[in-house]
């Protein structure tokens, strides 16, 4: 590995669903595949381990000194504004992070999308007759719903019968909701998008809200469009100058 690169430190979650870690473990194995350049570590908030705390400390132990911290979030809400920074600044001052960008939005998030559709059963010929419901865990944020309603836009305008947008928790309308609203507008079949990245809680309630759909497409996961935003965005971090969480003196 070339020793000027920073560690790329992926942050997740993390969860008490064993699903979780081992999506993430896949989707972290794809990225390291990718750029055999480049470091990768993983570290959990919560309920997993290693702790990102903890695998600051190690990397500080072994005299890193750069690290691109990068939330593995799909919105930029509370997690990626208040408690990874928090996380951060806790760090080792030895250590020179810099946090990057969540992942979405992204196109290539919506190449995700339509990949997990069409291996859910649909094809690019089903697109004009069938309504999606952009299905997202949900958040208190206003802008993170704000992001999720123009993805719905956005995705709509690439040829499907109409995309609506649906929240697990904390906002509204449920993926129930948004399955019958399509059903109402006359789209010949629904389908769910999960825009999750990995399986858990929430997801579950997207998967049981999607009971009258005709198609559940999975959680995104380990797809090789999220490793390469994942990328892209470390890229853009490793490029920015120094303007980190917390520099070392």
């Amino acid at each position: 590995m070339h020793p000027s690169k920073p560690v790329l430190l992926v942050i997740a979650h993390g969860s008490r669903d064993p699903r979780h870690a081992a999506t993430v473990h896949d989707l972290v194995r794809r990225v390291r595949s990718l750029r055999p350049d480049v470091r990768v570590e993983t570290g959990f908030l919560d309920f997993n381990v290693p702790s990102v705390h903890g695998v600051l400390e190690s990397l500080a132990a072994e005299g890193v000194r750069d690290v691109v911290a990068l939330p593995l979030l799909l919105t930029r809400a509370f997690h990626a504004k208040a408690d990874i920074p928090a996380v951060l600044r806790d760090a080792p001052p030895s250590l020179r992070i810099r946090q990057a960008d969540v992942l979405g939005p992204s196109p290539l998030l919506l190449s995700a999308l339509e990949r997990r559709l069409y291996e859910a059963g649909l094809s690019p010929a089903d697109k004009s007759s069938t309504g999606v419901v952009l299905a997202s865990a949900g958040s208190t944020d206003p802008e993170a719903i704000a992001v999720i309603a123009e993805i719905a836009r956005e995705w709509r305008h690439t040829g499907w019968c109409a995309v609506r947008p649906a929240f697990a928790s904390a906002s509204l309308p449920r993926t129930e909701d948004a399955v019958r609203e399509l059903r109402a507008l006359g789209c010949k079949q629904v389908a769910v998008a999960p825009y999750v990245l990995a399986p858990g809680f929430l997801p579950d309630r997207i998967a049981r809200g999607a009971a009258e759909a005709d198609v559940l497409a999975d959680v995104l996961g380990a797809a090789p469009e999220v490793a390469r935003v994942l990328l892209h965005r470390y890229d853009e971090a490793s490029a920015r100058a120094l303007l980190p969480v917390r520099a070392s003196a």
